[in-house]
C-alpha cells in the first residue's frame, strides 16, 4: 500500500499574532493524532507544522491512501447461557442481531474466564478521501480560539476568513470540502512580494515552493530562527545586545512571512527618560528590538523586522522612526508631568482606588502594609522606620501617568520618582523590589527593607483575600494567591522567620471581623502544600514528605534537612531504621492515653536495656548536632541504633501482659521515635 506525504493548508486573512504559534501546533497535532488513530500513519512519524500570518498547514510523511483493514472481534454471552430449551436466549439473539449475522455464524472461544460467543469480521479500510475533510473540520474546532467570525453569505465560522484549502497527497489532490471550500492545489504567497496564484505540484515541495515562488517562510520555527540569526548579526555590528523576551520574538515571527531586519534610530534626547519606559514603548507598542550597550544601557538605536523586502528600505526605517518618535514623546511627556507631584503627595489619592470592596481602598491597604512591614523589619533587625516609609510609598506610583499608560512599570517608576523626591536608596529600591518575585524564576528582592515590604505585600494579599472567602480552587486563582505564596516561600527559605508568626501578625493588621476565623491555619496549610510542589522539582517526593511531615514553621533549614535525608538514605542502616520507625509509629498509634515516665528499673529483657543504653549514648551527640543544625551529623548518629533496635524487636514482646512493663516499653519506643524524627519523619522513607 503506497505511502506519500500529505499536505493540508488553510489560506486565511491575517491570524492573531499572539496565538499563531499555538494555533499552528494544535492544528497540526490534531490532524496527525486522528490520522494515526485511524491507522493512516504510524505514530512514530515526525510531522511538520506550518504557521504564518496568512496560513495554517501541516505536512505529514508516509500517509497511506487507504486505511488498513481492521480485524473486528466482539465477545458476547457465555456459551453455557446461550441457549434455553434448544433456542437462543434473548441475550444471544440480540448479540447476533447487533452484529448483523445469524446466531449460527457466531464463533465460540474463551474470554479468559469462560467460553463465550464471538463475532469476528474484517472491516475494509476507508480511502483517505472519505475521511480527510472531516478530520480537518474536527481539528479546526479544537483550536484554542474563543472568538470566531463569519464572512460572506455562508454560515462557516473560523478565527479569520478562509480563502483557500489545499489537500495534497503526493502529487494528487484529495477531494473534500472544508468551510464550504473545495480542496485544490492552489495557494498564494506573500501579500505584496508575490503576485497571483501558486500551483503546488507535490506535497513534498510545499515549503520550497512558497519560499522560492511566494516569498514566504512557511515554518514558524524556521522563520523564528532566521529572525533571531539576522537580529543577532545586526546587533553584533554595533557591539550591542538585544533587549527582548521570548514573547516578543514569537509575536514578531507571527507578524511576518518574509522577515527583513532593518536598523533605525531616535533622538538621543529621549534617553533622559528612564530606559524601562522607552524599552517597553518600543517592544509593546511598536514590536521593535531595543539595543543595549556593553553596560546594559539603552542606546538610541533599535532593530525592526519588516515584512517587506524593499528597494528603498530607508523609507521603511524613516516611517517607523516617525511613529516611534511620537510614542517616545508621549513617554517623555508622562515622565515630566509625573515629576510635578511627589510620591508622598499622591498617597492620599489611593483612598479613591478600590482594592477590594470587602477589604477597602488601596490607602487602607497601604496602612496595613506599613504595620506589617515594620513588624517584619523588626524581626529581621532592619530599620523599621524605613520599611514603613517604603510601604507607605509602595503603591503611590499607581496614580502616575506613566504607570497609568504602562501598568507593567509599577514599582519601577516608583523607584525613579522616589529617588527624584530625595528618598533614601533603601526606600526607593524597596518600592520596586517589593513586587519581586513577580513570576517563577524571577529574582528575589534585594536587601532587608525590600524583603520586609515584599513579604508584607504578599502576605497581606494572601491573608486578606483568603480571609474573605476567595480561596483558590482548581485552576481558578483570580487574585494570584498561588504566585504570591510561592514568592513568600522562596524568601522564607533563606530567612530566620516563623511563617505562622508572620501570618498571625498579618491577620492582626486587618480590622476586627474582616478576616475569617481559621484563616491563619488555612493559609499555613496552603503554603505548606505550595512548598511541597515547589521542592518537587529538585527533591524526591518521599524525602519532601518526610521533612514536611514535621509541619515546620521555620523554613530556612528545610533544604538542609532534605540534603541530610538524602545522605542518611545512602547509609546501609537507613532502610532498616526507617522500617523500624514505621513499625514504632504503627504501635504508638494504637496507644490510648498518656504514657508513663520511662523507668530503667522495669527493664526485664537484656535487649530493651541495650536499646535504652544505646539511646542514651546517641542522644548527647545527636542533640549537639541538632543544636548546631548539623542535620546530617544528627541522622548519622542514628545509624548506631540499628543493631539494638533489631535486637529489641527480635527478642522483646512490646505488648506484655504486665501493664507496667508494657507501658515502660511503649515509653521507650516513644523516646526512640522522638529522637529519630527530629530531622524528618523517617517512617515515610520506608518502602
Amino acid at each position: 500500500m503506497s505511502q506519500q506525504t500529505l499536505l493540508i493548508e488553510l489560506l486565511t486573512e491575517e491570524l492573531p499574532p499572539k496565538a499563531l504559534k499555538k494555533l499552528g501546533d494544535v492544528f497540526a497535532q490534531s490532524v496527525f493524532d486522528e490520522l494515526a488513530k485511524l491507522g493512516f500513519v504510524d505514530k512514530s512519524v515526525e510531522f511538520h507544522p506550518f504557521a504564518s500570518p496568512r496560513r495554517l498547514a501541516v505536512s505529514i510523511p508516509n500517509v497511506l491512501g487507504v486505511q488498513p483493514d481492521q480485524q473486528i472481534e466482539r465477545k458476547g454471552p457465555a456459551v453455557a447461557a446461550g441457549f434455553k430449551d434448544g433456542a437462543p436466549t434473548p441475550a444471544l439473539a440480540g448479540f447476533a442481531r447487533s452484529c448483523g449475522v445469524a446466531v449460527e455464524q457466531l464463533e465460540q472461544g474463551s474470554d479468559g474466564k469462560q467460553d463465550v460467543f464471538i463475532f469476528r469480521s474484517v472491516k475494509t479500510g476507508e480511502p483517505l478521501a472519505n475521511v480527510l475533510a472531516g478530520i480537518v473540520e474536527a481539528a479546526l474546532k479544537k483550536l484554542p480560539a474563543p472568538k470566531m467570525m463569519r464572512w460572506g453569505d455562508r454560515d462557516g465560522q473560523f478565527i479569520r476568513p478562509v480563502h483557500g484549502l489545499t489537500m495534497l497527497q503526493g502529487a494528487e489532490v484529495i477531494p473534500g470540502q472544508v468551510l464550504h471550500l473545495n480542496a485544490d492545489r492552489v495557494t498564494r504567497g506573500h501579500r505584496f512580494l508575490s503576485s497571483g496564484e501558486i500551483t503546488l505540484d507535490h506535497a513534498d515541495h510545499y515549503a520550497r515552493t512558497l519560499f522560492e515562488a511566494g516569498k514566504v517562510v512557511a515554518s514558524f520555527a524556521a522563520r523564528r530562527a532566521l529572525i533571531g540569526k539576522e537580529l543577532e548579526a545586526a546587533a553584533a555590528k554595533r557591539s550591542a545586545a538585544i533587549a527582548a523576551d521570548e514573547a516578543l520574538f514569537d509575536e514578531v515571527t507571527a507578524l511576518v512571512e518574509w522577515p527583513v531586519v532593518l536598523e533605525g534610530e531616535f533622538e538621543a534626547d529621549f534617553l533622559k527618560v528612564p530606559q524601562e519606559c522607552l524599552i517597553l514603548t518600543m517592544q509593546q507598542n511598536q514590536k521593535y528590538f531595543p539595543l543595549l550597550d556593553g553596560s546594559g544601557r539603552l542606546t538610541n538605536r533599535f532593530l525592526l523586522v519588516s515584512n517587506l523586502a524593499s528597494l528603498e528600505p530607508a523609507q521603511i526605517v524613516q516611517g517607523n522612526a516617525r511613529v516611534l518618535r511620537a510614542r517616545l514623546s508621549d513617554a517623555k511627556f508622562f515622565y515630566e508631568q509625573d515629576q510635578k507631584k511627589t510620591l508622598d503627595s499622591r498617597v492620599g489619592g489611593l483612598a479613591n482606588v478600590v482594592y477590594h470592596n470587602k477589604i477597602g481602598s488601596q490607602l487602607e491597604r497601604v496602612e496595613r502594609l506599613q504595620t506589617i512591614a515594620g513588624a517584619i523589619a523588626g524581626l529581621l533587625q532592619a530599620d523599621a522606620a524605613q520599611a514603613q516609609r517604603a510601604a507607605r510609598l509602595a503603591k503611590a506610583d499607581l496614580l502616575s501617568d506613566m504607570v497609568g499608560e504602562f501598568p507593567e512599570l509599577q514599582g519601577i517608576m516608583g523607584r525613579y520618582y522616589a529617588k527624584l523626591d530625595g528618598e533614601t536608596d533603601a526606600v526607593a529600591d524597596a518600592i520596586e523590589g517589593h513586587y519581586h518575585p513577580r513570576f517563577a524564576g524571577d529574582t528575589l528582592p534585594q536587601g532587608t527593607i525590600a524583603t520586609a515590604v515584599a513579604l508584607a505585600d504578599k502576605l497581606e494579599a494572601i491573608v486578606g483575600i483568603w480571609g474573605i472567602g476567595m480561596v483558590p480552587t482548581g485552576d481558578k486563582d483570580p487574585f494570584g494567591l498561588r504566585r504570591a505564596a510561592l514568592g513568600v516561600l522562596r524568601m522564607l527559605l533563606n530567612l530566620p522567620l516563623d511563617v505562622r508568626e508572620l501570618l498571625a501578625k498579618t491577620a492582626a493588621a486587618f480590622p476586627a471581623g474582616v478576616v475569617a476565623d481559621g484563616t491563619v491555619e488555612g493559609v499555613a496549610s496552603f503554603m505548606l502544600e505550595r512548598l511541597k510542589n515547589y521542592l518537587a522539582a529538585d527533591y524526591p517526593a518521599a524525602d519532601i514528605d518526610a521533612v514536611l511531615a514535621l509541619v515546620p514553621t521555620r523554613l530556612d533549614d528545610v533544604e538542609r534537612r532534605l540534603a541530610a535525608v538524602a545522605e542518611f538514605k545512602a547509609l546501609p542502616e537507613a532502610a532498616a531504621l526507617a522500617a523500624a520507625n514505621k513499625r514504632i509509629r504503627n504501635i504508638l498509634k494504637k496507644v490510648e492515653g498518656d504514657l508513663p515516665a520511662l523507668n530503667a528499673n522495669l527493664f526485664a529483657e537484656a535487649a530493651e536495656k541495650s536499646l535504652y543504653d544505646a539511646l542514651q549514648t546517641v542522644r548527647g551527640p545527636a542533640e549537639t548536632a541538632l543544636a548546631a543544625q548539623d542535620f546530617t551529623g544528627a541522622l548519622k548518629q542514628l545509624a548506631a541504633l540499628k543493631a539494638p533496635v533489631d535486637a529489641f524487636f527480635d527478642g522483646v514482646m512490646v505488648m506484655a501482659d504486665d501493664a507496667a512493663v508494657r507501658g515502660n516499653r511503649l515509653a521507650l519506643l516513644a523516646e526512640l521515635a522522638a529522637l529519630m524524627n527530629r530531622v524528618a519523619e523517617l517512617s515515610l522513607l520506608a518502602e
